[in-house]
């Protein structure tokens, strides 16, 4: 069954809440997408959102990757040489991961569709069900508190919160929303990069009463060998994010001693599908635990990295709400949302629909 057209386009999908990180305010969400159709009517989906700051990737140089021009080659080619064809964008798109991944996801919902089974099963499926987070961005103690509230009224158990600009106001944050909460949720930490490995030491022995499950990526993404010269009682819950893009990287955080227990992969940074999936193979040999991220994304992506997570044993975390706050989609269906709980749906693919 041969790959007959392909179409590509962005969306501006809007941000209902504008959030801040450590380096950034969020208040637009741009995506490229990418529909590939198969001789017998069969299309497949995939989405692009890139982090310019994290890959060096901009949505412009994502789309001119994605030109006529540079994928006709797959115009012809048998969907059957899956394997074979994602191993040729890998290499066609060196420097353009969200490129890849609208291509690389489009692929796999296609071929998946092709065979008539959900993307998850075709991998492998390993998990049904977990929590995901929902992140809350740099503001204030009240107004932390009152958005923690919110998400807890509409189901969610597990609250990300993002750090990083200032330790004092971050520990109180933590602090308080395990004083208003107490056990009834789980708390996780993003600092993006913000702290110093002072910092993080200190945060860590502050925080260490209210239990908080994990530190995202709290020293900048190059420094590994200040990573790896953390307490080893920290390293254990720290999530490596910018610093692994990948498997390459990831070879290098598993070096002894260990960088970090806990992986975040997210198909945005390391190219779609396949690449995660090398990333989480390099982690399963070294009982590293996985934390499945996104950026800001549509429903596309966001489920084909539910998908990807749940063929994984090692999968620990998800982080999955990029879609959540979105003002439109060009897709409905996809993942299944109950009371926090994400899990796959039983359709072909990845279980979208165009709207």
């Amino acid at each position: 069954m041969k790959i007959k057209d392909i179409k590509v386009w962005s969306v501006d999908l809007g941000n209902t809440k504008p959030y801040t990180i450590a380096f950034k305010t969020i208040d637009e969400v741009k995506n490229a997408f990418v529909e590939i159709t198969l001789d017998n009517g069969v299309t497949g989906i995939g989405a692009g959102n890139p982090s310019e700051y994290v890959v060096g990737e901009t949505l412009d140089q994502c789309l001119d990757a994605l030109k006529e021009k540079n994928i006709q080659f797959l115009i012809g080619r048998d969907i059957r040489e899956f394997n074979q064809l994602n191993f040729e964008v890998w290499k066609k798109f060196p420097d353009n991961p969200s490129a890849r991944a609208a291509l690389d996801i489009a692929l796999h919902d296609a071929f998946t569709k092709f065979l008539g089974i959900p993307l998850v099963k075709f991998l492998g499926q390993k998990i049904k069900k977990l929590p995901t987070s929902n992140t809350i961005g740099i503001k204030s103690v009240e107004d932390t508190l009152k958005e923690a509230q919110d998400y807890i009224k509409r189901g969610f158990k597990v609250i990300k919160v993002k750090l990083g600009k200032d330790l004092d106001e971050d520990v109180e944050r933590v602090l308080k929303l395990r004083e208003k909460f107490g056990n009834g949720i789980v708390i996780r930490c993003d600092a993006n990069q913000g702290y110093t490995t002072e910092q993080t030491i200190q945060f860590y022995g502050r925080t260490y009463d209210v239990d908080v499950e994990l530190i995202e990526q709290p020293l900048p993404a190059k420094e590994i060998s200040e990573m790896k010269s953390l307490p080893k009682e920290v390293r254990q819950v720290i999530a490596a994010d910018e610093s692994l893009i990948t498997p390459a990287d990831a070879i290098e955080l598993i070096k002894p001693p260990k960088a970090a227990a806990i992986f975040n992969i997210k198909l945005m940074k390391c190219g779609g599908v396949s690449q995660a999936l090398k990333i989480a193979d390099i982690a399963l040999h070294e009982n590293i635990d996985l934390f499945w991220g996104c950026n800001d994304e549509s429903i596309v992506s966001i489920t084909a990295a539910l998908h990807a997570a749940f063929a994984c044993s090692n999968t620990k975390y998800i982080d999955l709400d990029g879609s959540f706050d979105l003002g439109r989609d060009v897709v409905k269906g996809g993942f299944i949302l109950k009371d926090g709980f994400m899990m796959c749906s039983d359709k072909p693919g990845l279980g979208v629909e165009r709207i």
